[in-house]
């Protein structure tokens, strides 16, 4: 059965009012691959005011079991203590297999998800690359819109891809277990040149002395980076959310960030910058989906994979067999 949806106007009326449905429902909108709907959110996307004043975009990242959940629901009531108003978007791994989703992430946070000032909107990756949803960008304007001051984004976990996430945020915040081992550190280099701030996570107990001890490393270690901004270095933190330790720290880091950036044109050059990558992101996605739809492609498709495969054909006479089915003649275009 078709989900009914509001007229826009009458949609983004309500989502400006604060309206929790209709905040869900214009979420669900953008989050469709209905043609109909897609249409209709960017009907509500281009109808929607200005904030007066931004909202606070921070993308969170980490390995898995660095206790990324854990942290967001511990900030977030911090937060929402202090007069914010948080929505979380996070983004669980989808199945390559099934395509399925765990979407546990209200679950994991389970005191945040019933204050009435934050929204946990939990959204399945769908094979994107970059641990985000294909429609992070446009949820976050959608929560922006729905007088949410902070969206913190929850990313599936680190990789070289993940830097993806750092093109749709205000700050970037990298999660890090002291002593983790040499699989964490094959990938810091790719991740940490991305970051505007590092804290080393579960800095308690018999703990909390490796931690000090990874973070005066990492110190030393973004000394050698070149510094996105001259004026902000990285700070690196420990903290840990079932102690609550270092969460003040923390979120007074994201602020002397945001600070630092509107005082040195930084913060509305990296919007500007993020809203040229959203374009051809969104170029290179429907350029993709069309192919995938394309009648004479789809007819082609397994009969020149079978010939790739069993090696009569190269990929790149495969791959040049499928475009010109798309309409695509390199020959013409090189």
């Amino acid at each position: 059965m078709t989900r009914r949806f509001p007229p826009p106007d009458e949609l983004v009326r309500k989502l400006e009012g604060g309206d929790r449905s209709a905040l869900g429902r214009a979420l669900t909108l953008v989050e469709s691959t209905r043609g109909l709907h897609r249409a209709l959110a960017q009907e509500v996307l281009q109808r929607l005011s200005e904030p007066a004043e931004p909202a606070f975009r921070v993308g969170i990242s980490g390995v898995p079991g660095v206790g990324k959940s854990s942290l967001i629901e511990t900030l977030g009531l911090h937060l929402v203590e202090r007069g914010h108003r948080v929505a979380v978007l996070a983004v669980d791994p989808s199945s390559l297999r099934t395509g399925g989703s765990i979407l546990a992430d209200k679950t994991r946070m389970p005191h945040l998800s019933r204050r009435s000032e934050a929204f946990v909107r939990p959204s399945p990756s769908s094979g994107t690359l970059g641990g985000v949803a294909r429609r992070t960008r446009e949820m976050m304007v959608l929560c922006e819109s729905a007088g949410f001051d902070v969206v913190l984004v929850e990313t599936v976990g680190v990789g070289q891809s993940e830097t993806d996430v750092a093109m749709m945020v205000d700050t970037y915040l990298v999660l890090m277990l002291a002593g983790a081992g040499d699989e964490v550190q094959g990938i810091k280099k790719g991740i940490l040149e991305w970051a505007d701030l590092v804290a080393i996570t579960k800095a308690d107990g018999d703990n909390a002395v490796r931690a000090q001890r990874a973070a005066t490393d990492l110190r030393s270690a973004l000394s050698i980076f070149t510094p996105a901004s001259a004026a902000w270095r990285v700070p690196v933190l420990t903290l840990s959310a079932h102690a609550q330790q270092g969460i003040s720290e923390l979120w007074d880091g994201v602020r002397r960030h945001r600070l630092q950036g509107r005082k040195n044109g930084r913060f509305e050059a990296r919007r500007s910058h993020q809203r040229e990558h959203w374009l051809w992101a969104t170029v290179h996605d429907q350029l993709r989906e069309a192919f995938d739809r394309h009648p004479e492609v789809r007819r082609i498709r397994a009969r020149v994979q079978a010939e790739v495969l069993s090696g009569t054909s190269t990929p790149q006479q495969g791959a040049d067999a499928l475009l010109q089915a798309f309409g695509i003649d390199l020959a013409a275009v090189s």
